[in-house]
């Protein structure tokens, strides 16, 4: 209780940020406009410094991030990244098991394996750290306007602690369950949201053997029973033949590659994902590894025969 006139103490709101990239570049700042100091650590100079311009302090080490934050959050590219932060961050310092605080929340938001962040939640639980799954599902724009999709699992008393955090960054939460599970479902969805870009391809490219434009078919289909999100949010793209990347062909490898092993370990036959997966290889083999994931609609129209006008 604080007496007339007395200021009630408010706690510092320093939240740490691990990975400012593509998705963590806007997540962070939707942190930063609702009044939260964010310290974060990035090995890109571009990606800090814009996260600098909006407010952001850049720390020293990943273990300035866990001496001086409680709640951690990170968006990283893969297993090796998240394997590094945990148990050894390289030459500036050590990681965050060894590091981190008793009681401070790790909250990882990336599209990993569960073989992997099984292995750190059992690390992270013998020292104390409680550890939330909480990859999201969503676009760089959903990111920005606080729209996404989380799918947590993990620690609950970590969930219940961040729910206010997380909802400003998603519109839909799940919590799934005290383990793995928010892990596998992110890789069932993207499965589906893989598996679309192929099935839309070749159908495209038979429609475009009939005398249809990409803008026709598109236009059709997005009214269609078989319109999503998904379809209609990459009706632009398609239509226009331009693939300027949201999420790229290598980006889907690393995710497709994560989905068969997956299923290989749980003796799943995932014979779609695997065939899937080597289409993406294949486009990437020849050039379009760094567009978009639906331009496999353009690898198939060059398999089919198809001239850049058609």
């Amino acid at each position: 209780m604080t007496g007339k006139g007395q200021t009630k103490s408010v706690p510092a709101k320093v939240l740490g940020w691990i990975g400012v990239g593509k998705m963590g570049n806007p997540m962070a700042t939707r942190m930063i406009e609702a009044g939260y100091q964010v310290l974060i650590s990035d090995p890109v100079a571009e990606n800090r410094a814009s996260l600098v311009a909006r407010g952001a302090a850049v720390a020293g080490s990943i273990s300035e991030i866990a001496n001086r934050c409680d709640i951690i959050f990170s968006t990283i590219p893969n297993d090796a990244a998240l394997s590094a932060i945990v148990y050894d961050s390289g030459p500036d310092g050590s990681g965050l098991l060894a590091e981190a605080r008793a009681g401070c929340i790790f909250v990882e938001m990336s599209t990993v394996s569960p073989t992997v962040s099984e292995r750190v939640a059992t690390d992270l639980k013998l020292h104390g750290i409680r550890y939330l799954r909480c990859p999201v599902s969503g676009s760089t724009a959903l990111a920005r306007n606080g729209e996404l999709t989380v799918l947590a699992s993990g620690d609950e008393t970590a969930w219940q602690e961040t729910e206010a955090l997380l909802d400003l960054l998603a519109t839909r939460k799940f919590y799934l369950g005290g383990g793995e599970e928010a892990r596998y479902m992110k890789l069932v969805l993207n499965t589906l949201v893989g598996a679309t870009s192929s099935i839309l391809g070749e159908a495209l490219v038979l429609g475009a053997k009939g005398g249809l434009a990409p803008r026709q078919m598109m236009d059709v289909i997005s009214e269609s029973a078989v319109a999503s999100p998904l379809v209609k949010y990459k009706k632009e793209m398609i239509s226009n033949l331009d693939f300027t990347p949201a999420f790229s062909v290598s980006q889907m490898i690393k995710d497709f590659m994560l989905i068969t092993d997956a299923g290989r370990s749980n003796q799943v036959p995932m014979v779609v994902a695997n065939t899937i997966l080597q289409q993406y290889i294949a486009a990437s083999n020849v050039g379009y590894a760094e567009q978009d994931f639906f331009a496999l609609f353009d690898w198939m129209r060059e398999g089919g025969g198809l001239d850049a006008k058609e």
